[in-house]
């Protein structure tokens, strides 16, 4: 949709004449991944969208997810869209024409073939295809109601960690939330941002996270709903310690490992106790060391924001408390997040503590 919509596409599209099937799906591109905040602005697209095309002439079918969840692999994408053009008349060749194109391709045809038919059923009858798919949407991606979400993130740290871990963030999230009623009535959004994000900080993915997450159960009950026959997994990992750096990029270099990593992580999964421990060996890396900091820096904060707070600086601890979402990705780039993270914490904190300065600026 992001192509399609760009000035050059929508130049070449005339109503009445062409007709226009998109996929609604917005991946990441390129300006995503300098700045993970972008809006898309998918209305806006899809209002040029049909302005150019006329109403009659566009779909929008969301093929991506339906795909995916049909046939287990989002490359599935393509035929299913090509499916649905076909099948709506767009498409000046024969199906026996198509299906042996994906034959004489050679890579995935029964996968393709398959694809190709779902398409064109979504173009004849949606609701069919819709029955399908929901209860495989459902389970791949259960839903967070707001209303349980706490109690949601206070077990999945128990299972974490343990019953102490997810204690106290508990106790941190009950004194945030007292702070808020008592000294800024009426005043909505510190205890959410801090429900959200000092689970973020304290859910960091380490070693042990990793081979917990791969040998959950729902893990391999995933699999099994995306994917039949006979299949073997790999993971690409640059392990703490065992992985040599690349001389072009100063990074670690991640390397395949075969199924057999999946017995390693049952171990490792088990060894979650030694977290933050003298015992821990991968608590030892600078990484580590900056994500357990992190918590701890974080909870100091919330600290004084619940000792200082007032209907005047609310505004103020509510960006506070949401800094941490600033925090992404891994290794250098996570670094580089971190360190602009710091840098507007501290511009925000000395606006927190003098909120009178910052009225008279605005003045």
């Amino acid at each position: 949709m992001i192509v399609s919509a760009s000035p050059a596409a929508l130049s070449r599209i005339e109503q009445g004449a062409t007709r226009v099937v998109i996929n609604e799906d917005l991946p990441p591109t390129a300006g995503f991944v300098g700045n993970t905040d972008i809006d898309f602005e998918g209305a806006l697209m899809k209002r040029s969208l049909r302005q150019a095309a006329g109403e009659r002439s566009i779909d929008f079918v969301d093929a991506t997810e339906t795909a995916t969840a049909l046939m287990g692999d989002s490359i599935a994408t393509n035929s299913f869209m090509l499916g649905y053009a076909f099948q709506k008349g767009y498409v000046p060749l024969s199906l026996e024409a198509i299906e042996r194109a994906i034959e004489l391709n050679g890579a995935g045809v029964e996968m393709n073939k398959r694809a190709l038919a779902w398409g064109r059923l979504a173009a004849h009858n949606p609701s069919e295809v819709s029955k399908a798919v929901s209860p495989m949407m459902r389970a791949a991606k259960p839903d967070l109601e707001p209303k349980d979400s706490f109690a949601q993130r206070i077990e999945f740290l128990t299972a974490y960690q343990n019953a102490s871990y997810a204690k106290r963030y508990q106790d941190i999230v009950a004194r945030i939330a007292t702070a808020e009623s008592g000294k800024a009535p009426g005043s909505k959004g510190l205890k959410d941002a801090v429900i959200s994000n000092l689970f973020k900080l304290m859910a960091y993915k380490d070693e042990y996270e990793v081979a917990r997450l791969y040998t959950a159960p729902e893990f391999r009950q995933k699999l099994e709903r995306q994917f039949d026959g006979d299949y073997s997994l790999k993971v690409h990992l640059a392990p703490p310690m065992l992985s040599s750096i690349d001389p072009n990029t100063g990074l670690p270099r991640k390397r395949e490992f075969g199924p057999w990593i999946f017995k390693a992580f049952s171990i490792l999964a088990k060894l979650k106790s030694l977290r933050g421990t003298a015992f821990d060996v991968f608590g030892y890396t600078q990484e580590r060391k900056t994500e357990r900091k992190l918590i701890e820096d974080y909870a100091a904060l919330l600290d004084e924001i619940a000792g200082s707070l007032a209907p005047e600086n609310h505004g103020m601890a509510v960006q506070l408390a949401r800094i941490p979402e600033q925090i992404r990705g891994f290794g250098h780039i996570k670094e580089k997040n971190i360190k602009r993270a710091k840098d507007n914490e501290a511009q925000l904190l000395a606006s927190f503590r003098n909120p009178s300065k910052l009225a008279s600026a605005a003045e």
